[in-house]
């Protein structure tokens, strides 16, 4: 969304920490003239569901830069094919030679994802996720997948 209007997204994204309130206020200030620098969209989501569990929870707030597009492994957000005004948050798992992404939750079980909806196009992705900024203690760029890269997790072939 322009203006960085946070969305809630489908998992289906302030304390004081050790470094102290300036370390943290300056480093959200370099990571934002980053951005505003290279002249990127920034979008930001929240996790409202277990389907990333456990590299996202429920109420974990991300940044998602809108021209960054999905490689396997990477964490993206994505318009809900069945519904477009919901954004989904899920682990490209694949990227097909004809240019859809197949898309994967990190917990199969709890995840509404490609194995339901198919392989999607790559003008459905919002952006790529690349910050968690809460909760505080886990605030930081996001984890490496939790299966080898280039390696389509369980329920993909």
């Amino acid at each position: 969304m322009a203006g960085g209007a946070t969305l809630p997204a489908v998992g289906y994204t302030d304390g004081v920490t050790a470094g102290g309130y300036p370390r943290r206020l300056l480093g959200m200030a370099v990571a934002a003239g980053a951005i505003a620098v290279a002249g990127r969209q920034v979008t930001r989501v929240e996790v409202r569901g277990r389907s990333m569990a456990p590299t996202l929870l429920p109420g974990d707030r991300m940044v998602a830069i809108t021209c960054l597009r999905g490689r396997p492994g990477d964490i993206v957000a994505v318009r809900d094919p069945r519904l477009p005004s919901r954004l989904l948050v899920k682990r490209v798992a694949a990227v097909e030679a004809d240019a859809g992404l197949q898309l994967s939750g990190d917990d199969p079980a709890a995840s509404t994802d490609s194995r339901t909806f198919g392989a999607i196009p790559p003008a459905l992705v919002a952006g790529r996720v690349v910050w968690r900024y809460w909760p505080p203690e886990r605030r930081g760029t996001m984890a490496a997948p939790t299966h080898a890269p280039g390696k389509a997790p369980r329920g993909f072939r």
